[in-house]
């Protein structure tokens, strides 16, 4: 991988952030059943990157990057509680 493209990659995912951080109206139940992923997942990512790349941020820190701010401020302020139909479409997509 270049510089260049770590470089657009970089600013890629900082794009990500700031759209996710404008939408907070779209929940992480949506996301996973849109898309199969969330910010707890994009967390996990980070963290994992982090490792890899020989730093060490635990989950808590990847998800105050993700949401831009502590999880437990962001759940308070924007998260609701998922509806039925939001579970029921949770529980489908996520059989094995």
């Amino acid at each position: 991988m270049t510089d260049k493209q770590q470089q657009i990659e970089a600013a890629v995912f900082r794009r990500l952030l700031a759209h996710l951080d404008k939408r907070t109206d779209v929940q992480n139940i949506d996301l996973m059943n849109l898309a199969g992923f969330c910010r707890n997942c994009l967390s996990k990512w980070y963290a994992a990157a982090a490792e890899e790349a020989g730093e060490t941020v635990d989950y808590e820190q990847a998800r105050e990057r993700v949401y831009g701010m502590p999880y437990s401020e962001w759940k308070a302020k924007y998260q609701k509680e998922a509806t039925p139909e939001q579970l029921a479409a949770f529980e489908k997509n996520n059989r094995s």
